[in-house]
């Protein structure tokens, strides 16, 4: 078996030993051959080129970031998952939602093991995936205040600071009181046969759950989300404080089910759009992609085989 290893030097939770003991132990299994990415894109370009030349695996070491880029080089080939390489994800980022929703240790070293063993046995997941307009993503999308927040952490990640939980809370906090219009709700709904949903101030997407992970708790607003079915939405339709509250305790509990008159929500929609009337923050899998008023969501079901 040919395999690619693309590792992501600034992967937050791996050293250079580390690496080192992962390629020893993937080239105790597979004829591997190893990339580093110098710069965002890279690990699109370098999956679409093994693809091309028939590799079986791709291999990535780094954060969901780094798979997401992985994925879209993935399925520039070929029509079926059978097509393409299998994909193997080693979790090297802050949270790794990817590699959990697919049952792996969140420890790069367990998740390994557990890679190993699933090689070993021949052992892969068809999986389904998202698409928004041209870029296909692994567990979810975001149009408004969670895109925002995205943004701003992006920003002081540049600055110098650590990808935390907390990091995380505090800008959701400074971007929902400080800086979102939380007065004119942007975004309109529009699935096809169905009448138009607009007035929605904020809207997250999955195709997995869960949507993220505070430490080590899941976090839920599409409870019912999964790799085997369509895409799932929640959106809230106003951010007053109280309903806020209200719905943020219900997608932290541990038996999620958000609700209320505020409340949005939509399980295995095969297609729709989003629509906003002002240029309104976009993020993918939790990479921020700018301001866009209009956005097409499209399941692809059994796209591409994961280790696992």
């Amino acid at each position: 078996m040919r395999a690619l290893l693309l590792v992501n030097p600034k992967a937050t939770t791996t050293t250079e030993r580390g690496r080192d003991v992962l390629v020893r132990a993937l080239r105790s299994e597979v004829d591997l051959a190893v990339a580093y990415t110098r710069r965002r894109g890279h690990a699109t370009a370098l999956a679409r080129d093994a693809a091309r030349d028939g590799l079986d695996l791709v291999v990535t070491l780094g954060g969901d970031g780094t798979v997401n880029e992985a994925v879209n080089g993935l399925m520039a080939e070929g029509e079926y998952a059978e097509d393409r390489p299998a994909l193997a994800v080693v979790p090297g980022g802050s949270t790794n939602v990817f590699a959990r929703a697919l049952g792996l240790p969140g420890d790069w070293a367990e998740g390994t093991g557990v890679i190993l063993e699933a090689l070993r046995e021949g052992r892969t997941r068809t999986i389904g995936l998202g698409r928004a307009d041209d870029r296909y993503f692994t567990f979810c999308a975001g149009v408004g205040l969670d895109a925002e927040v995205v943004h701003r952490v992006e920003r002081a990640r540049l600055r110098g600071r650590t990808s935390t939980p907390w990091l995380y809370l505090r800008h959701t906090v400074s971007q929902y009181f400080l800086d979102t219009d939380r007065r004119r709700p942007p975004v309109t709904l529009e699935r096809p046969g169905e009448p138009p949903e607009p007035g929605l101030a904020t809207v997250i997407v999955q195709n997995t759950a869960p949507w993220t992970y505070f430490r080590d708790r899941p976090v839920n607003p599409c409870p019912e989300a999964s790799f085997d079915t369509g895409l799932d939405l929640l959106a809230l339709r106003a951010l007053h404080v109280p309903s806020t509250l209200r719905t943020v305790a219900q997608i932290m509990s541990r038996e999620a089910d958000p609700h209320g008159r505020q409340i949005l929500a939509l399980h295995d929609v095969s297609s729709f759009s989003l629509r906003a009337d002002r240029l309104t923050a976009f993020q993918l899998d939790g990479d921020y992609l700018g301001e866009r008023e209009k956005i097409q969501f499209v399941a692809v079901p059994g796209a591409l085989r994961a280790v696992c």
